[in-house]
């Protein structure tokens, strides 16, 4: 398709994964217009009251459009109210109906509930062994170790064994509450280790990656307004640690919630999500079922998934960078994030320009450009005097220009230094600092632009409450070597959906249609990088005014 098609092409409701994957064709299909879905396996118990278990792993998979082959451990006794009895099924029946899978319905990903046996987690074992000798297949473990509501008894110390020994050293995601966490490392309930400690503790058993989720704890402070999941995150092409929050929802129809999370975590695996990606998409997932949970007996209700919340601005979660202080003033930036009016008027910033030379700036200035940034980057050739001076000498400069905005990138406190009102940081650079010197940041009154590139640092960008959040590359570019996928108008237009910022487009914008085309895609301004030397300043704005919305 050509670009000026593809400008005026609607817009695609889902994201697509940033990082490459063979499981991510291209173009993107509707999820749930797929003609050939993903498949996955869930091998878990069946709930006689329809509530948790491979019922509610049905209702999450049909929410991402994927197919799912629902295997039978157990079969349990239960209502609303409690667990009344749990009968694992057979060993041979449990390997019969893996086999036959494996001979037709292969998955992308396994996921596991309730097993109910050290026999089922043999035959799960010994089916996903053969299945990685030709092909890549992911298991995520949720481990049903008890019911919430009470009840029979799910798991003994062999079981638990069997999970230690045979199952976690296969594991690419676990999902346990804190509890489930505790007992897999032999804790006692209310053990004074943290989530970011327990998970660190279970991550050396094997998983690349953990999970503890947090919705059922709302024993901190934080925790009463908050529902915080801790993730840890340490695949070979990625890594991702911190909070991940939504607003607490009470409800009490929440049955089923820790089974719609992992299935949905799967589900995203297998539409080519990297592992942080998908568990946002898992937390965004979970809180619209709980919302929408109904009554079904006396007791808590099930959660209800459904396709809805992938374009639900309410239920982009915010990521904390790391085990960041959960103190009053964090809590209260991010319930300011997530309350936020998703339908607020949006944003027009105009152009970019980015240069490293100081001397253009009063150039782009002049020509009209209302964003500009310095990106001077560090080198061996470069003094700090040198680079104190051309900072000072920029924004001293730009006070003769009090309509455009100057940004300074990365060198933080020399900009704040000689005075400057805006920066922009990259999310490296922000890891990179200290607590108080974020803190620091954040208080000194300046604007703030951060960069993203995946689902996980838009919820960490969202987190610090910035000026803009820049979503790129847009298109493939050369001027930084980068290992993510171009996010392409599709990804454009779900990062202003769902952003609760403005958004900046950046990346390989060096034509005119693409200048265009990221404005229609709602982006708040384009950057300008190389296409500065290709054309003047009236062309670009142009482009740019060809893009806005209809009156």
């Amino acid at each position: 398709m050509s670009e000026a098609a593809t400008a005026t092409a609607t817009t695609r409701l889902y994201p697509h994964p940033s990082l490459p994957s063979p499981w991510a064709p291209e173009p993107l299909a509707d999820w749930l217009q797929d003609p050939a879905p993903p498949v996955i396996w869930s091998v878990a118990g069946h709930d006689s009251g329809g509530g948790a278990g491979l019922s509610a792993d049905t209702r999450a998979a049909a929410a991402f459009g994927v197919h799912l082959c629902p295997v039978l451990a157990a079969v349990t006794a239960q209502n609303s109210q409690g667990v009344a009895a749990v009968f694992p099924l057979p060993a041979d029946q449990v390997h019969a109906q893996l086999q036959a899978l494996a001979q037709d319905l292969t998955p992308r990903v396994i996921k596991t509930g309730l097993l109910a046996s050290v026999a089922a987690v043999q035959a799960l074992c010994e089916v996903i062994d053969a299945l990685r000798r030709d092909q890549t297949v992911l298991l995520v473990i949720d481990p049903v170790l008890g019911a919430t509501a009470g009840g029979a008894a799910f798991c003994d110390e062999a079981l638990l064994q069997a999970y230690r020994e045979q199952l976690l050293p296969r594991c690419d995601l676990l999902t346990p509450n804190r509890r489930e966490a505790e007992r897999l490392l032999g804790l006692p309930p209310g053990s004074s280790d943290s989530p970011p400690t327990l998970a660190a503790a279970l991550r050396e058993l094997g998983p690349h990656a953990v999970c503890i989720t947090g919705g059922d704890d709302a024993s901190a402070p934080a925790q009463r307004e908050l529902a915080l999941d801790w993730i840890d995150v340490q695949a070979q092409d990625h890594q991702a640690q911190g909070w991940l929050a939504l607003p607490r929802m009470p409800s009490r129809h929440h049955h089923g919630t820790g089974c719609t999370f992992a299935t949905s975590a799967a589900a995203a695996l297998a539409r080519g999500f990297p592992l942080a990606d998908a568990l946002v998409l898992a937390k965004m997932a979970t809180w619209c079922a709980l919302r929408a949970g109904h009554a079904a007996g006396a007791g808590a209700g099930p959660v209800r998934a459904g396709p809805d919340f992938i374009a639900d601005p309410s239920a982009m979660p915010v990521l904390s960078f790391g085990a960041e202080p959960l103190n009053g003033s964090t809590v209260q930036r991010w319930r300011q994030v997530l309350l936020a009016n998703p339908t607020a008027q949006p944003v027009e910033m105009g152009l970019y320009a980015i240069t490293e030379d100081p001397q253009r700036l009063h150039a782009l200035a002049e020509d009209g450009y209302a964003q500009l940034q310095l990106r001077i980057k560090s080198g061996p050739g470069l003094s700090e005097a040198a680079l104190r001076q051309a900072i000072a000498a920029a924004v001293d400069g730009m006070r003769s220009h009090p309509h455009a905005n100057l940004w300074i990138n990365d060198h933080w406190q020399l900009a704040l230094q000689a005075g400057a009102r805006a920066l922009h940081l990259g999310q490296e650079d922000w890891s990179a600092l200290a607590a108080d010197q974020r803190q620091q940041i954040l208080d000194s009154g300046v604007h703030l632009g951060i960069s993203s590139h995946s689902l996980w640092e838009l919820a960490r960008a969202r987190g610090l409450a910035p000026h803009y959040i820049a979503c790129g590359p847009v298109w493939a570019t050369i001027t930084k070597d980068m290992p993510w996928r171009p996010q392409g108008l599709d990804n454009l237009a779900w990062w202003v959906r769902m952003a609760g910022r403005p958004v900046v487009a950046i990346g390989g914008i060096t034509e005119a249609g693409r200048v265009t085309a990221a404005r229609r895609a709602g982006a708040a301004s384009a950057c300008l990088v190389r296409a500065l030397d290709q054309a003047e300043a009236a062309h670009w704005q142009a482009a740019w005014e060809a893009g806005a919305p209809a009156a």
